[in-house]
């Protein structure tokens, strides 16, 4: 079976793991990046707490020992779903089953001066840029005299408030409290504001009534100033305008407020929903074909207990991918549609950190939740264990470590070409 997987994010990593050295699988791993990124750790790489390379795994190297695994880097330009080929920039890929593992990108809404001017964090690239402006608007902030463009240097503006821009808030937080002060001395970070803006009632929606009622407390506790029923209109660079009509004056406006899928050309439009998202059956198999699959972020699924699809988060992109695997199996074995297995997300759990020693964590079977200390470190364990690589793991348990006892992320480098 020639199998194609574009994507090596966590659900097409996954696949592509499991189906390693198994007899019947030609297996070519598409992805324009040679590196796996861990993306629960981005906000960590933007504040200088890890370096890109402590999260991110050279995909050649996963596959070190693997006679049916075939790596390329490469951009994938079109399916042509009629001729089984997948186009890209490097030549055509063959395939007699097709995995679309895409994931998601960066959702503007449409609003062309958000995409222009506001700071997304979807890649390990755009979370080294986003610690570059940050820091480079720091060190603007020392030679300003004008007193408005020195508060627009010094405000923060982060808009989304799911577990990203929550985690974010109060990675940027604890800079402000521990390290800023000691860089830039002659800077009154007092003056210095962190906004998280929220278009509904609460942060961390997705969670439970509990863990945000917990992470508004916590944010307020380190400082920052949370806007919740607050929707924005437009960013020029400068200012942020809120749909009121209060605006911020602000250099860095992060955004963290919608995703949408990467879906490749050449997938009929009929089959794409509201989020770019391909639509698929219970078996992962996109619909009217027999062949093609999507799964994670970029597909779209409905099942009784999630009737408006899965979240988009990695358990269900792994899960996705352990079921495809049992099912590829049977069909390279032709052991009959009657063993096609059909899928069912088991929800673990949802965490996400606020700062130093806070956290909340949401088990729905048995119903638990934790919040505070207790959580941080059930948020640390897991979140260390989901990494690859034994040197990855290390470098990031001794970056944490070194971080909380000194108080200090110490990789505030600004990388640039010029």
């Amino acid at each position: 079976m020639k199998l194609v997987i574009i994507g090596a994010g966590f659900g097409g990593l996954r696949l592509a793991r499991k189906l390693r050295n198994k007899t019947g699988f030609d297996i070519t791993l598409i992805d324009r990046f040679n590196y796996h990124q861990f993306q629960p750790l981005f906000y960590q790489v933007a504040t200088a707490g890890l370096n890109g390379s402590d999260i991110s795994f050279p995909l050649r190297k996963v596959f070190h020992g693997s006679k049916n695994v075939k790596y390329r880097m490469a951009n994938v330009e079109q399916v042509l779903t009629g001729e089984q080929k997948v186009k890209t920039n490097i030549g055509d890929f063959e395939y007699d089953q097709l995995v679309i593992a895409t994931g998601a990108g960066t959702n503007f809404f449409g609003n062309a001066n958000m995409e222009k001017h506001a700071i997304p964090m979807k890649s390990t690239i755009e979370a080294i840029e986003l610690r570059n402006r940050i820091l480079q608007n720091f060190e603007k902030a020392l030679t300003v005299t004008d007193p408005v463009e020195l508060q627009r240097l010094l405000n923060i503006v982060i808009v989304g408030g799911g577990p990203t821009g929550v985690e974010l808030s109060g990675a940027i937080a604890d800079m402000k409290r521990f390290v800023l002060p000691k860089d830039y001395p002659e800077l009154d970070f007092s003056k210095m504001n962190i906004y998280l803006l929220e278009g509904s009632a609460k942060t961390l929606g997705v969670m439970s009534e509990k863990s945000s009622e917990q992470s508004e407390k916590y944010l307020k506790r380190l400082g920052v100033t949370v806007k919740t029923n607050t929707l924005i209109n437009d960013y020029n660079g400068q200012t942020a305008f809120m749909k009121d009509g209060s605006t911020i004056e602000t250099g860095t406006l992060i955004w963290a407020a919608g995703i949408k899928g990467n879906v490749p050309a050449g997938i009929d439009p009929a089959l794409i929903v509201r989020g770019d998202r391909i639509k698929v059956n219970r078996q992962c198999k996109i619909e009217g074909f027999e062949n093609m699959y999507a799964i994670g972020d970029v597909a779209y699924m409905e099942e009784p207990a999630y009737p408006k699809g899965h979240p988009q988060v990695a358990p269900v992109a792994m899960q996705m991918a352990d079921l495809l695997v049992n099912n590829l199996v049977r069909t390279e074995m032709k052991s009959g549609k009657q063993h096609i297995q059909e899928f069912e997300y088991y929800d673990k759990g949802s965490m996400a950190t606020v700062g130093r020693n806070l956290a909340v964590v949401d088990v729905p079977k048995p119903k638990l939740h934790f919040g505070g200390l207790m959580a941080w470190f059930i948020w640390m364990f897991l979140h260390l264990m989901l990494i690859l690589g034994v040197k990855n793991r290390f470098f990031v348990f001794m970056n944490w470590l070194y971080n909380y006892f000194t108080r200090d992320q110490n990789l505030r480098l600004i990388m640039k070409h010029k």
